[in-house]
């Protein structure tokens, strides 16, 4: 079988590797003109290192991280923690560009920006913004928030939240742990990505804010401090796709189910659902063994917008008495090799 994959992401290169394993042969186009080499973090959780393990993925260049918590914005209190060494396979977090660059197994095509999809029942053809086509036994598409082949399956626009996550490294040592501060309309993620280097990710509103951490734990603002240039990007929300498939073109990561990045589980789900479709040549299958999993960590992040961000008072404090009592295996259903 000939595969068309329409984005070059960590959901489109894991497809790629998976199905190239069932003897597929898969090609990949991307519409930025060169390989991607972020620099900031991203974390990926042991449900996808185990998978990701499987399909012979080198993650050496990772740190393993041993534990989650969060944190109180004004003092640093532990509010909870979550134990990530109790799972079949490690929590790992690392520079986003080394890892795209790990699962590019296959040639990617640059600079080719997908138009439009058109399956006639015999094949599917891609349309290309350069006037260029090319035909295929499947498409599918890995290609985000903004995809434009979701425009043909289950066309929807994304919802500004209202929110801007900004990134930046910074040289520091750190625990081995991810970190998470809570606080009033905003928070604030650190987490190791290499020796030495630490990755921040500031969520705010949107709009100027000439301090936007005043008032903060010192150790936030001392991080914040050290940072240089910011990426800034808003946060979009989108519920899962209806229907992820339409004849034999379907969607797999942000292009069926964009995730906010509350509980960090994005990549984690591309990857699960890259190797759940090799799994499953029926398309209908495939989104029914993953419809209600997505949909679980999709309510559980988006939850995030209020939970995160509770002004002092009376559902703040349920929330941290909640979290002081959790227990231990609350996350196994979502961590659990």
């Amino acid at each position: 079988m000939r595969i068309g994959i329409v984005g070059a992401g960590i959901g489109g290169l894991t497809a790629a590797i998976a199905l190239t394993r069932q003897g597929a042969d898969c090609v990949v186009h991307e519409q930025r003109p060169a390989p991607d080499d972020d620099g900031t973090g991203i974390q990926i959780s042991p449900n996808a290192v185990a998978e990701l393990r499987k399909l012979g993925v080198d993650l050496d260049f990772a740190v393993e991280v041993t534990s989650r918590e969060l944190l109180r914005w004004a003092d640093g209190t532990v509010l909870g923690r979550t134990d990530l060494s109790r799972y079949g396979a490690p929590y790992l977090t690392m520079r986003r560009g080394l890892l795209t660059a790990a699962l590019r197994r296959t040639d990617v095509h640059y600079g080719r920006r997908c138009a439009t999809v058109r399956d006639d029942g015999s094949g599917v053809t891609i349309e290309f913004t350069d006037g260029s086509r090319e035909r295929y036994d499947l498409v599918i598409g890995a290609d985000g928030l903004r995809s434009a082949v979701r425009a043909v399956v289950a066309p929807a626009e994304p919802i500004d939240s209202g929110l801007v996550a900004s990134r930046a490294v910074i040289r520091s040592d750190a625990p081995p742990g991810v970190r998470v501060w809570l606080g009033p309309g905003r928070h604030c993620v650190a987490y190791p990505i290499a020796p030495g280097l630490l990755n921040l990710v500031a969520v705010t509103p949107a709009g100027r804010h000439p301090d936007p951490f005043g008032g903060w734990d010192p150790v936030v603002r001392g991080l914040l401090g050290r940072a240089g240039e910011w990426d800034r990007r808003a946060l979009y929300d989108l519920p899962p796709a209806p229907v992820w498939h339409r004849g034999r073109v379907v969607l797999i990561g942000d292009a069926a189910h964009p995730i906010l990045p509350f509980i960090a589980q994005g990549a984690a789900q591309a990857i699960e659902d890259a190797v759940a479709l090799a799994r499953s040549p029926d398309l209908t299958a495939f989104r029914a063994s993953r419809r209600d999993r997505v949909r679980r960590v999709y309510e559980l992040s988006r939850a995030g917008l209020r939970v995160h961000h509770l002004p002092d008072g009376p559902g703040q404090r349920d929330r941290d008495r909640g979290l002081a009592v959790a227990p231990a295996d609350g996350h196994d259903w979502l961590y659990a090799v």
